[in-house]
C-alpha cells in the first residue's frame, strides 16, 4: 500500500491541473467588451468579437468535465509511459535546403515547413508550459527535438489563434530576435495588438480569405471552427483560423506547391469550402489530439476520424498529424491519437502513408 502522502499527491495533482484548465478556459462563459472589428456586413463578426461560420450549440459544462477528470484520474498515462521517440533533425540539411519542400514536426502544432526557398514556422511553442503561469498549467511531456536558436532562419511565422498552446510569448520574442532579422508574423484579426504591446511591429493581421504576398509565397488566412481567449474576459474577441501557403511553381505551366495548416479546430463544412476554393493540396497539417471527452470537446477539437474527413475535404495528397503527443490538454492518452488515426484510415479505405504521424523532430521530404 502506498504511503499516505503518495495517496494524497495524485488527487492534488489532478486538482491543481483542473484549476489551471478552469482558469485558462474561463473565457468559455465570460462576457466580452464591444469589438472595434464589428461590421454587420461580415458574417464572422459580432458586436463583441467573432463567431464561427457554422455555429454549433454549446456542449456540456467545464466544471463537470473537470470533476470527471479529478474523480476518474484522467487522462490516463500512455502505454509507453511518455517515452516517445524523439529525432534530432538534420539541421545541416534543413539550413542548406532551398529547393525541396519538406515539413519537420517539432511538437504539438509547431512545424517547420520549407517551400519555395522559404522557412515557415507554424504556431511556435517552445516553452515547457502552455500557460500564463510558470507554476501551473499543461506541461510539456516530451522534450523538444530542437531549439529555436538551432533552426534555419525563419522567414514567416503563422499563428492560428491566441490560446497559450499556440501563441507563446517566450517563443515569439526569441524568434523576433533571431540572427539575420525577425520573421514576418501573420496573425488573425485582433492578435496584432498583443504583438505591438511586446514592441514587435513586423506583424500583419488578416481576416478569413485575406491574402498576403511575400516574395514567391501567396499566403491566405482561412476559416476554422474554434474560439479564442487568453484571459477570463476576452472570449472570442480575436479571430482564429488556418493558413494556406502556396509557393510559385518552379517551371512554366506547373501548379504551385500548396500547403494547408488547419491550426486548432472542430469539424464543420469549412473544410469543404477550403477544398473547393483552393483545389488539391500537396500537404495538409491536421490536428488529431485533445478530443476526449467528445461530449465536451466536439465543437473545438476534431478526433482522428474527423481529421481524416478534413484530409479528404481539402483534397490533400498527403497529411501530417499535429496537435498530439506533447501536452495533456484533454482526456485522451497522449499515445492514443495515432492509433485511432490508423484505424480511421483503414475504415476510410485510405493508405496509411497518405496521413502520417511523425516522430517529434522527424522530417518528411515531400519531393520523394
Amino acid at each position: 500500500m502506498p504511503p499516505a502522502t503518495s495517496c494524497l499527491r495524485q488527487p492534488l495533482r489532478h486538482l491543481t491541473r483542473g484549476l489551471a484548465v478552469v482558469l485558462l478556459a474561463a473565457g468559455l462563459t465570460a462576457c466580452s467588451s464591444s469589438s472595434k472589428y464589428y461590421d454587420p456586413n461580415k458574417s464572422n463578426r459580432t458586436e463583441t468579437g467573432f463567431r464561427n461560420n457554422y455555429p454549433q450549440p454549446e456542449r456540456g459544462s467545464l466544471l463537470k468535465w473537470q470533476w470527471e477528470r479529478l474523480t476518474q484520474g484522467l487522462p490516463k498515462p500512455p502505454e509507453n509511459n511518455y517515452q516517445f521517440p524523439v529525432v534530432k533533425p538534420d539541421l545541416a540539411w534543413l539550413k542548406s535546403n532551398h529547393g525541396s519542400p519538406s515539413v519537420t514536426w517539432i511538437g504539438h502544432a509547431t512545424a517547420l515547413v520549407q517551400l519555395g526557398g522559404k522557412n515557415v514556422l507554424t504556431d511556435p511553442m517552445f516553452s515547457q508550459r502552455a500557460s500564463p503561469f510558470s507554476f501551473i498549467g499543461p506541461s510539456r511531456k516530451v522534450p523538444l527535438p530542437v531549439q529555436i536558436s538551432e533552426l534555419p532562419h525563419i522567414d514567416v511565422v503563422v499563428i492560428s489563434h491566441n490560446h497559450y498552446d499556440h501563441l507563446d510569448q517566450a517563443s515569439v520574442e526569441q524568434l523576433n530576435l533571431q540572427a539575420g532579422g525577425p520573421p514576418l508574423f501573420l496573425v488573425p484579426l485582433g492578435v496584432r495588438d498583443w504583438f505591438l504591446a511586446l514592441g514587435i511591429t513586423n506583424v500583419k493581421e488578416m481576416d478569413w480569405w485575406d491574402k498576403t504576398v511575400m516574395d514567391n509565397l501567396d499566403i491566405y488566412f482561412v476559416p476554422a471552427t474554434h474560439w479564442s481567449a487568453r484571459g477570463v474576459f476576452d472570449r472570442s474577441e480575436t479571430l482564429w483560423g488556418g493558413w494556406v501557403i502556396q509557393a510559385a511553381a518552379q517551371q512554366a505551366g506547373a501548379e504551385p506547391f500548396s500547403v494547408y495548416f488547419a491550426g486548432d479546430t472542430g469539424y464543420s463544412k469549412d473544410f469543404r469550402d477550403i477544398g473547393e476554393r483552393f483545389g488539391r493540396f500537396d500537404l495538409a497539417l491536421i490536428p488529431i489530439g485533445a478530443y476526449a471527452p467528445r461530449w465536451f470537446m466536439q465543437n473545438q477539437h476534431v478526433d482522428p476520424a474527423q481529421a481524416v474527413l478534413i484530409h479528404e475535404d481539402v483534397r490533400a495528397k498527403r497529411s501530417v498529424a499535429i496537435h498530439w503527443g506533447t501536452f495533456e490538454l484533454a482526456d485522451d492518452p497522449l499515445d492514443e491519437p495515432p492509433k485511432e488515426l490508423a484505424k480511421a484510415l483503414r475504415e476510410a479505405g485510405l493508405p496509411q502513408e497518405q496521413f502520417v504521424a511523425l516522430k517529434h523532430g522527424e522530417t518528411l521530404k515531400l519531393d520523394q
